[in-house]
């Protein structure tokens, strides 16, 4: 479901320091005939869905910081996150590779701490560097719910893993800080811009994560309580034009493709919505992701040429990319991968032209699906079946570039051999553990049935 409630500006103005370069730090400097490289400023929000809020003619919410850096930079109507979930996407942006070469599979596994990123080397080629709020790109990290739902996809069961979508409404029209967290993060970015960025001699890159808007957790849901809850102020709800809102269309549950359905259950909105709920939800449902080799491209340091990127910086200056790039102009698709908990095969989407592909595990077990996005672009309609040379085509592309049936059977083996040791690791505590998990208000109702399906999963060979 693509969620929203009211839109806060909380997680959005903050991105206005990402439009405009400190004037007040002290370059480097310049050798003749160099150029001063510009200091950098990467703001990333979580979730922020630039099709519900900042496409050309929507007019549901008031963003006036997004519609600067709009009039003044840059915006690209056609990104794609490489893996639209938390840890596997930002393990793609700090090492600049697809998430079936850094095998960051779920929300468990990421990089390794040590793993050298972007930041890393523009530190090595003079920026100072800073980070601030959320990074969330290493392994060990989100809720034992979050990892064992991963885990056990390809078991034979299916159990609701959050609570119900809802929204909260907090404080009054004079309270705009409602995400904390995201404030003070903000303010000590800010704070050491104006106090110590002006001192250097150098160029630097800041780095700011937010959560917003991100969904709020959700207590009664069990543990770690899962984050289905959409909160916001008075302040917040008042820059939303309800009346713009549009109730997205949705395919009947009977004829959804199964991983669709799969997706939609565990995530808890196979119930019935009115139309007022959707509404009130519907706003705070983002994605937003950034692109490593842009940032290093734009430092002008030496790039990394195992990198699954291509740098963004030709389109910003308008010039044919093969002006620029020594690896020629980018390809002519996206790809992105998907690969932890909420869907229960590996996924893998192309994005080409009009046409937008998704298959599934090893490209048989389960049916592809085939968007045309000219015609469809809420995805209603599946034309694998008209389109078969289509298919066969972007499947054809597809594997050229990841050989995804060896990288879907690499992660079933991946979350079984994860599963056994967890479970080892808990001895007579496991038939507890695993029932008072997020999904707990299914499993308890027939936990001898669940610990079945997954003893069945565990003896069953590859």
């Amino acid at each position: 479901m693509r969620g929203g409630g009211p839109l806060g500006r909380a997680g959005l103005a903050l991105l206005l320091m990402a439009a405009a370069p400190w004037a007040g730090a002290r370059p480097r400097p310049v050798a003749p005939g160099d150029q001063p490289r510009p200091s950098v400023v990467l703001v990333a929000c979580d979730s922020l869905d630039g099709r519900l809020t900042f496409y050309p003619g929507n007019q549901t919410v008031d963003l006036p910081f997004i519609n600067f850096m709009k009039t003044y930079g840059t915006v690209f109507l056609n990104a794609y996150t490489n893996s639209p979930i938390c840890c596997p996407s930002r393990a793609a942006m700090w090492s600049g590779l697809f998430t079936h070469l850094t095998e960051s599979w779920n929300n468990f596994k990421g990089l390794d701490p040590d793993y050298v990123t972007w930041m890393d080397l523009m530190k090595k080629h003079g920026y100072h560097t800073q980070k601030y709020g959320k990074l969330d790109y290493t392994s060990g990290h989100h809720s034992v719910s979050n990892r064992v739902e991963a885990w056990t996809r390809d078991v034979d069961f299916l159990l609701r893993q959050e609570g119900r979508p809802m929204v909260n409404l907090t404080g009054d029209r004079k309270r705009v800080r409602v995400m904390e967290a995201d404030w003070r993060n903000t303010d000590e970015a800010v704070n050491w811009i104006k106090e110590e960025a002006i001192n250097l001699t150098q160029p630097f890159v800041l780095y700011l994560g937010l959560n917003l808007p991100h969904p709020y957790p959700s207590p009664y849901a069990g543990e770690n309580f899962g984050s289905s809850t959409f909160l916001t102020s008075p302040y917040w709800l008042e820059k939303v034009t309800y009346e713009a809102i549009k109730i997205p269309k949705w395919s009947s549950l009977s004829e959804m493709h199964p991983i669709d359905y799969y997706s939609s259950y565990t995530k808890n909105c196979t119930g019935e919505f009115t139309k007022q709920e959707v509404r009130n939800i519907r706003a705070f449902y983002y994605a937003m992701c950034a692109e490593t080799d842009a940032m290093l491209d734009i430092a002008r340091i030496p790039v990394p040429q195992n990198l699954s990127g291509y740098s963004l910086i030709p389109l910003l200056r308008g010039k044919a990319e093969n002006e620029l790039s020594p690896r020629g102009p980018r390809p002519s698709w996206v790809l992105s991968e998907f690969h932890g908990c909420n869907v229960n095969a590996s996924t893998y989407m192309l994005r080409t032209d009009k046409w937008k592909y998704i298959t599934y595990s090893d490209g048989h077990s389960v049916l592809p699906q085939l968007f045309d996005l000219s015609d469809d672009p809420d995805e209603l309609t599946n034309v694998a079946v008209k389109f078969p040379v289509i298919v066969h085509s972007l499947d054809k592309i597809l594997r050229s570039i990841v050989n995804y049936p060896k990288v879907s059977s690499s992660v079933q083996e991946y979350n079984k051999r994860q599963f056994i040791s967890w479970k080892q690791s808990l001895g007579q505590n496991y038939s507890n553990v695993i029932a008072n998990l997020r999904w707990h208000q299914d499993w308890l109702k027939e936990p001898k049935k669940y610990e079945n399906a997954i003893n069945k999963w565990l003896s069953q060979s590859k």
